[in-house]
């Protein structure tokens, strides 16, 4: 990716609010995946594993950041392995020593309230007035962003219950329900691709949010409106790579869901044709489709990225490639602490509900500090002006591969 001399990204890794950065070296980035890549043919996601890190299959061999001694004695591999253990025993005590409602009873209330609010949404749409109309699709918005981005996301991570059973029919309902798409396919992107391998070139680098044929404002303000078109269109290509058991329930799930909210406008809300009634589904469901967009690319992109061969231990990965954005009331009930200010958290610890994320919050941060490694931090303001302005850089070409040094 050219870059000029004077900029500081052609030397290291961008980091927001890290203590280290790292080297760009050359050599082939392989090409971005498009939007929705699916699976490998005939791979499934059995048991939605969380903590899951990928295998030598890829010719994986990680590397120790620096490679310098390590004033320890340990072999550099075993520190990182041991500084991960250490977080994770710490977090583990929080998890043990918290509820049930902590655990889970928090975010399965927010989700319960959503479910109420649903028919005080569809009766404000009778309304020709027009508060209480944009009143409804307001609450409707809200509602199809908790369900389908907060609902979803800890659906796919079984962060909802302590059954695995259990945890795949929430991942049915609201992934295939709720988001039209398909569970089996969603699970494996997010789970598998994007946290095994978060911003290695060509797998977990968020590449498939880049659609580099379009320029800044189009992409940043106006694409983001077809989301709801584009995600069944996405699913229906990608049931090609599931069994036709799984394709023919995420079919029904997929239609019974687009049908029961199209219904509800006609028959409920009181619409008096089809178009305007499928008008008021996509602005419903395009509410916070940009923050949406932008959130997804703002934590990873610009951050460093990695070679599948050249990747780090699982501490300094999710440590040096995930950023979190500050809370915010509106976000964090619709899309979930995990998904907005607890982000490092999460890919840290990816099985936790988003109600801990935030209750651990202040010991990752703490500890990562306190052991100079990264902890990204960054306002949506200021990601949002960064990736206008270095939009060619970040979204069109494939950002460069990052060799880490400095971190002891």
């Amino acid at each position: 990716m050219p870059l000029e001399d004077g900029d500081p990204a052609r030397r290291r890794g961008q980091q927001v609010n890290g203590e280290v950065s790292g080297t760009p070296r050359r050599g082939g980035t392989g090409d971005p995946l498009p939007w929705g890549t699916p699976a490998p043919s005939g791979s499934r996601t059995e048991a939605m594993a969380e903590g899951w890190e990928p295998g030598p299959a890829l010719g994986d061999r990680d590397v120790t950041p620096g490679g310098a001694p390590q004033p320890t004695g340990q072999e550099p591999g075993q520190r990182e392995e041991a500084l991960m253990a250490e977080l994770s025993e710490l977090v583990q005590k929080v998890v043990k020593s918290s509820s049930w409602w902590e655990r889970h009873g928090v975010d399965i209330s927010i989700l319960a309230c959503s479910f109420l609010l649903l028919p005080a949404g569809f009766l404000c749409l009778q309304s020709a007035q027009a508060v209480p109309f944009l009143a409804g699709v307001f609450t409707l918005g809200m509602v199809h962003h908790t369900l389908t981005v907060k609902g979803s996301h800890l659906a796919s991570h079984n962060a909802l219950t302590e059954s695995k059973s259990w945890g795949k029919v929430w991942a049915i309902f609201f992934i295939e329900l709720c988001s039209a798409f398909t569970a089996e396919q969603a699970t494996y992107n997010h789970v598998k691709i994007h946290h095994g391998y978060t911003n290695v070139i060509g797998l977990g680098d968020s590449s498939t949010w880049k659609l580099p044929f379009l320029n800044r404002y189009i992409y940043m303000f106006i694409a983001p409106l077809a989301v709801p078109i584009i995600t069944p269109l996405v699913a229906l290509d990608l049931l090609r790579n599931v069994e036709w058991k799984a394709a023919l329930r995420t079919l029904c799930c997929m239609f019974l869901g687009l049908y029961c909210h199209y219904w509800l406008l006609l028959h409920v809300s009181g619409f008096q044709s089809p178009w305007s009634a499928l008008l008021c589904m996509l602005l419903i469901r395009s509410l916070l489709a940009h923050p949406y967009i932008h959130v997804n690319i703002f934590q990873h992109i610009g951050l460093p990225m990695f070679a599948a061969d050249r990747k780090p231990k699982r501490i300094h990965l999710m440590s040096l490639g995930v950023l979190n954005l500050p809370r915010n009331a509106l976000l964090d009930w619709s899309f979930g602490h995990s998904l907005i200010s607890c982000h490092v958290e999460h890919h840290l610890f990816p099985c936790l509900s988003d109600n801990m994320c935030l209750k651990i919050k202040p010991i990752v941060s703490q500890y990562l500090k306190q052991k100079k490694l990264p902890y990204n931090e960054d306002t949506y303001a200021s990601r949002l002006q960064l990736f206008l302005q270095r939009y060619e850089e970040l979204m069109v070409h494939a950002p460069p591969i990052t060799e880490l040094v400095g971190i002891q």
